[in-house]
């Protein structure tokens, strides 16, 4: 039995590295790769891996680890930050989602229950498929993913009550006092585990780390993930919901970096096990007899899920853009619909062949949905451009906060995170003139009550730069996490005006050459300046001259970062003038008061010709003399700073306490 269950652990790993490389070098996501493993190596294919069921646990392992690194990386202050999407956004999601779908599927079966339960199946997305893709391109903290990631959680708490209510829709009926109780259970233990993250978890964490042993940390980490997904299913919460609230624990700690470090070569692993084990339950035979059925209904969930996404983010008031982005986004089926669906088959709640329809729709949709969700910042920009939606997001933004005053020389800041309000302190304090562009309405709200100059607004679009005066801005700074927007909007203000000097952060050095392409005329990737400042403390601690190392940082910058990004051994002289200097120390030394060096001038001390150490400044008092003049006298109580190899000022400091140098000058 082990052998077998070893043996199919190996046939999925070697197809999938194999399907997976062929796609990549097509250019197809790693997911779609992993899918497509499942269906050819599954029962319904080739049959290589019959054991569906032990590979299925595994997988859940994989989506547990997902969903806490997502947690870890996500922490409850960033959660607490996006709560209107969550509770907003994702209850109008839902509760639309449901209804439309409910609506659809009666017109054809003609059975309200069954209908409803349908709503319930199609309301879910694939928590694992979209956090996948928005990390892996960098756009978890964008407008978008924000949304995305709320709504999201939002579904995975609503899996609970659907569960509980699927006896009721199969007419089994329902004990209220029953559902209650698990409510209130469920609800105790997630304010238990996040209340646990202040206090308790932090302590801990501390005394194991004491330890520096790494591996007692790595298996306490694990225990914390499976152990209060174990915990909080347990309680009718979902294994994933439970994975993701362990994570946001120890992303309270300082040691959450170092933990989302150790576990993510486990998650990868187990992550490509979840997606071939959904690519196994695609029945290729099934399919090919149904494709119309099942084209019509990959077409209605699609359709019927980008109209709910982009409802419910529209209701909470963000830009048409960002809606399309996350509606594209979350058009697939979740994987959690899986296990609500075999719940509802059991009960009797829908057939075999329905359930068979909405099983190959749902593979499908996942097969398909990496590709939507990499086109989907492009559709979105592109939809939102059109005249009509432009002027709808044009009067939005007016009549929410007002237009901009006029100004000229200006600084235009589009984005107010943590580098915005940076840049607005400093140019706040310089008294330069700026105005700043931010798409999320509550900070706008909280700092226009601070007297800051930020309006509401989507920096892609000309009309809301225009409102501020971008004709005549000096510069334009843009420093969003959002890629696709921040290339479209380089390249609207480089066409509105051709004078602005632009500078883009951005995350990844990808970006760089298309963003200059675009009309940037600085690009400031996060990866490189960090590479930027720790080579030159490494210089400065080799004794290159600072004028040296700004060279170097002033041509690195000015070549958008081209010399990082080739491969060039560093000049020899650094290494010679290294093994020059290396011996160099500086030291001071105290006149004191009865010292015999009080009274003469540096020249008569002759320091230099018997030490070989040479007198480079003289504090007296509050008064430095930089470069003293040898005929400086020198006095009690003046500090001396010398320079010279180590020895030589061991030699300087006993030269100095004795008389040797008046025997010297009288000589």
């Amino acid at each position: 039995m082990e052998s077998d269950f070893l043996t199919s652990l190996v046939i999925i790993f070697g197809a999938s590295a194999l399907v997976v490389f062929l796609l990549h070098r097509l250019k197809i996501p790693s997911i779609v790769g992993f899918l497509v493993t499942g269906v050819i190596i599954g029962p319904y294919g080739i049959g290589l891996v019959e054991d569906v069921r032990a590979v299925e646990m595994m997988a859940e392992i994989g989506v547990i680890l997902l969903l806490f690194t997502i947690g870890v990386e996500f922490s409850i202050t960033k959660l607490l930050r996006i709560k209107k999407s969550v509770l907003g956004g994702g209850g109008v999601q839902v509760t639309l989602t449901i209804c439309l779908s409910a609506i659809a599927v009666y017109l054809v079966t003609g059975h309200v229950n069954t209908s409803v339960f349908m709503g319930f199946l199609v309301a879910l997305s694939s928590t694992a498929i979209v956090l996948k893709m928005l990390s892996e391109r960098g756009e978890t903290d964008t407008p978008h993913g924000r949304m995305m990631v709320g709504i999201l959680i939002f579904q995975d708490l609503c899996v609970v009550p659907m569960m509980l209510l699927v006896p009721a829709l199969s007419g089994e009926g329902i004990n209220v006092t029953d559902v209650v109780i698990k409510m209130l259970k469920a609800a105790l233990i997630i304010a238990a585990v996040l209340t646990s993250a202040r206090w308790l978890v932090p302590n801990l964490l501390h005394q194991i780390v004491r330890t520096r042993s790494r591996e007692l940390f790595i298996t306490v980490i694990i225990l914390f993930c499976l152990g209060i997904a174990l915990l909080t299913s347990k309680f009718g919460l979902s294994l994933a919901l439970g994975a993701f609230l362990a994570g946001l624990i120890i992303s309270e700690s300082e040691y959450a970096h170092q933990a989302a470090a150790d576990i993510l070569p486990f998650k990868e692993s187990f992550m490509g096990l979840f997606f071939v084990s959904v690519g196994m339950l695609m029945n290729a035979g099934h399919m090919a007899g149904n494709w119309q059925k099942i084209s019509l209904t990959v077409a209605l969930i699609f359709g019927l899920k980008v109209i709910t996404g982009v409802i419910s983010v529209l209701a909470i008031g963000s830009p048409f853009r960002t809606a399309v982005s996350a509606g594209l986004g979350l058009a697939q089926i979740g994987e959690f619909s899986f296990v609500l669906a075999v719940a509802g088959k059991t009960s009797g709640l829908i057939s075999e062949d329905l359930y068979q329809i909405f099983l190959s729709s749902s593979v499908a949709t996942m097969l398909i949905s990496p590709f939507v969700i990499k086109a989907a910042p492009s559709v979105s920009a592109w939809i939102a451009s059109r005249r009509l939606l432009e002027k709808v997001d044009k009067l939005k933004t007016i009549s929410r906060e007002g237009p901009p005053a006029k100004r000229q020389g200006h600084v235009i800041i589009i984005g107010f995170g943590l580098n915005g309000k940076n840049l607005a302190r400093v140019l706040r304090e310089a008294e330069i003139p700026y105005v700043v562009l931010e798409m999320n309405s509550d900070t706008v709200r909280v700092m226009m009550k601070k007297g800051e100059p930020i309006y509401y607004g989507d920096g892609t679009g000309a009309a809301i730069l225009h409102k501020l005066n971008i004709g005549r801005a000096r510069l334009l700074v843009v420093a969003i996490s959002d890629p696709a927007s921040s290339r479209t909007i380089v390249s609207v203000a480089r066409h509105e005006n051709p004078d602005i000097y632009i500078i883009v952060r951005t995350r990844y050095i990808t970006e760089v050459d298309e963003l200059v392409k675009l009309g940037a005329n600085e690009v400031i990737p996060e990866e490189f300046e960090t590479s930027v400042e720790i080579f030159s403390r490494v210089l400065h601690n080799y004794q290159v001259p600072e004028n040296i190392i700004a060279d170097y940082i002033g041509s690195i910058r000015k070549g958008s970062y081209s010399v990082l990004r080739t491969v060039e051994l560093p000049p020899k002289h650094l290494s010679e003038r290294y093994n020059f200097l290396k011996d160099i120390e500086t030291e001071t030394y105290l006149i004191k008061e009865d010292s015999r060096v009080s009274g003469h001038s540096i020249k008569e001390l002759h320091l230099r010709a018997e030490t070989g150490v040479t007198v480079i400044a003289v504090q007296r008092g509050e008064e430095i003399h930089q470069n003293p003049s040898p005929d400086l006298e020198l006095k009690s109580g003046d500090v001396l700073l010398l320079i010279g190899r180590k020895k030589d000022i061991n030699h300087a400091r006993e030269y100095l306490g004795s008389d040797r140098y008046i025997a010297i000058k009288y000589h």
